[in-house]
């Protein structure tokens, strides 16, 4: 079983992120499982979510404490919150700069990947959200889902434009973490 964390502010869709990587796992025919973490928090606010993806039933239900891949929306996160705490050794964290992975200072072992999903977000969607950008990214750089199911779970998820410009952010972020690794 791989388990991921996503590391967010309200509003920026680490919530879907997380639900439309569980859809890819499962049009993939694998297991998978997606929920938040979050209180009364406002826009802007941190906040958490989880996704799991197995071979086999899942049956934890409980909160993900040492991911085997962890997400980063927002980057300004890194100076509050403890992204890497609980990644296993072997893991691999994904996060939203410009800045190469030696630039963000992360003190962790797992390898760190980074990708401008801002900037994809804003030269395809025209506004700062990142969460589709950074589900391509992630499928590119963990190979946990492939581009097809991204794409087949952001078409269920949205329709019409806004799916399309979706799609095209997700394709973009793929690419461009392939590029890079």
């Amino acid at each position: 079983m791989k388990e991921i964390r996503f590391h967010g502010r309200g509003g920026q869709g680490a919530v879907t992120a997380a639900d439309l990587l569980a859809m890819a796992a499962f049009y993939e025919g694998r297991y998978s499982q997606s929920f938040p973490s979050f209180g009364t928090e406002r826009r802007g606010a941190p906040v958490l979510a989880f996704a799991r993806i197995s071979d086999s039933f899942i049956r934890r239900r409980c909160q993900i404490y040492s991911p085997d891949y962890v997400v980063v929306l927002d980057p300004s996160l890194i100076e509050v919150v403890d992204v890497a705490q609980g990644i296993r050794t072997d893991g691999s964290i994904l996060v939203n700069s410009e800045k190469s992975p030696e630039e963000l200072g992360l003190d962790t072992p797992s390898e760190v990947h980074t990708i401008n999903a801002t900037k994809i977000a804003l030269d395809v969607l025209g506004v700062p959200i990142v969460n589709t950008a950074m589900i391509g990214a992630f499928g590119a750089m963990s190979g946990e889902v492939s581009l097809e199911s991204i794409v087949r779970a952001v078409k269920a998820r949205f329709k019409g434009t806004l799916a399309e410009k979706n799609v095209r952010a997700v394709e973009v972020a793929f690419a461009r973490m392939e590029e890079k690794l």
